[in-house]
């Protein structure tokens, strides 16, 4: 058996529905999914990146950037709804690759799935801290400079360079704290999700209706700046690569699949949540970034905390929306770093019970049916990540990583249907191939817009997992023993 084994539909249903072992519960419904969705979707890519892309990247057009990523996320997304339904299982995109393209490219999408989700947590929790500072600020409380954000940052070219701060102290305690939460099970992950998903959608609606009523118009122009000379600065490139970056603001689209175990119904329940979670953010993303970019100059935005500046910056009355907005982002923030260590360690759970990392990374704890020791490890590694890397380094690397993930499930899509034709299909991707081309070829256009060294920094993250794979996970692939 080589790299290029495949595991079949059939191992991989036995594994959704069998009954040896220790598994998770199917608990989970349609709205209890779509709130999970939501609620790892709706995060630092909305409360934080958008006011980065906009100052940074596309000015006013960061609505088209998010339009632009939510298209490539549909093409997806309706790939991710065959194969979810077709065998609902843990490891998503993971688990899809190793039926269709083997346990080599398997195990790349598992490593950059790992990159997708550990950072994922890392970004939020720096936002977190960001609007946990502002707030504190306002209160007359300021954290020390020194304790409160990263010691490493990036310059105008891209380089990391020294920040002069230690550490982002809040940013690894909220990690911390989370991973503790996790650890207890995910109903209570999930109750807790739910309550907090449904404030934070309610303050969203809020400053979308605040901001297209008050908007000043004269913000939104030009609403695409003039290019400055450089790919990626203004201009359509800027837009193009704001898409991009902005990517990673789609990443709990895949946890729901990563969640497809522990789904009641999930041939139904699955594709239902992926498609209502990406219609409920799409429509908010670019709700609040029309709303925000007309309230406030988008050079002022390059902050963590762009929602709260631009109702600051707004010359209304918006004193009770601040800090409504401010508690709610606090808040619903905590919800998405849940989010991404429950993915990352369903993640772990899959590639693991394949015998590709060892066993007792996903070995279930009867008592709290969670992976202790994976959850303990994302929550360290996720931590110390929050407390000494930058916002925009993390965002740009999660959104290649998941860019590479949803264009090998539109692969393994094309890939399926020739393998196994009448294989029993509860969701069907319509218009197979145009479909899953149209989702290669537009993940395919957000990668190459992400800057240079975005992609010498995945090289290397990959060339790591080689390394894992070659010393240990092909030696001790269950794939390579049956």
């Amino acid at each position: 058996m080589g790299i290029w084994s495949r595991k079949s539909v059939a191992a991989l249903t036995e594994e959704a529905f069998g009954t040896t072992g220790h598994r998770f519960k199917r608990s989970l419904g349609v709205w209890s999914l779509t709130a999970f969705g939501v609620g790892s979707t709706v995060g630092a890519g909305i409360f934080s990146m958008t006011g980065d892309v906009a100052a940074h990247q596309a000015g006013p057009a960061v609505t088209l950037s998010f339009l632009a990523a939510s298209i490539a996320c549909f093409f997806a997304g309706l790939c991710y709804a065959e194969f979810a339904a077709m065998v609902p299982i843990a490891g998503s995109a993971y688990s899809y690759s190793y039926a269709t393209l083997g346990e080599g490219v398997a195990w790349i999408i598992g490593w950059s799935l790992i990159l997708e989700w550990l950072f994922a947590a890392s970004v939020v929790a720096i936002s977190w801290s960001g609007y946990v500072s502002a707030a504190l600020k306002d209160l007359g409380m300021a954290l020390p400079a020194a304790l409160s954000s990263s010691p490493l940052t990036l310059d105008a070219a891209g380089h990391i360079i020294s920040s002069g701060t230690l550490v982002d102290l809040p940013a690894m305690l909220v990690v911390l704290g989370c991973t503790a939460i996790c650890i207890y099970g995910l109903k209570t992950s999930s109750l807790i999700n739910n309550v907090i998903v449904v404030a934070k959608v309610l303050a969203l609606l809020a400053i979308i209706w605040v901001g297209l009523t008050h908007v000043n118009v004269s913000y939104w122009h030009p609403f695409v700046p003039v290019n400055q000379g450089a790919f990626g600065q203004f201009g359509w490139s800027g837009v193009a690569s704001g898409a991009g970056t902005l990517f990673f603001a789609y990443i709990g689209f895949d946890g729901v699949s990563t969640l497809a175990e522990e789904t009641r119904n999930p041939q139904r329940t699955v594709p239902l949540a992926l498609f209502f979670s990406l219609l409920i953010c799409t429509f908010l993303y670019v709700g609040v970034s029309l709303s925000i970019t007309g309230l406030a100059d988008y050079r002022t935005l390059g902050v963590a905390d762009p929602l709260y500046q631009a109702l600051s910056a707004s010359a209304l009355p918006l004193g009770w929306l601040k800090v409504v907005v401010g508690l709610v982002a606090i808040l619903g923030l905590v919800s998405v770093v849940l989010a991404s260590i429950i993915g990352q360690v369903r993640i772990f759970y899959a590639m693991s019970r394949d015998g590709l990392l060892p066993a007792s990374i996903g070995a279930i704890n009867p008592k709290t049916n969670t992976p202790v020791l994976g959850t303990l490890i994302t929550g360290v590694v996720a931590a110390i990540t929050a407390g000494l890397l930058p916002l925009g380094l993390l965002g740009e690397l999660i959104s290649i990583g998941t860019l590479l993930a949803f264009a090998m499930v539109c692969t393994g899509i094309l890939i399926l249907r020739k393998i196994a034709p009448n294989q029993h299909r509860p969701f069907r991707t319509p218009f197979v191939p145009a479909v899953p081309l149209l989702g290669i070829l537009t993940c395919a256009i957000l990668m190459y817009s992400l800057p240079t060294d975005t992609w010498i920094r995945l090289a290397v993250w990959l060339g790591l997992g080689f390394v894992v794979y070659f010393s240990y996970g092909r030696k001790h692939s269950k794939l390579k023993d049956s």
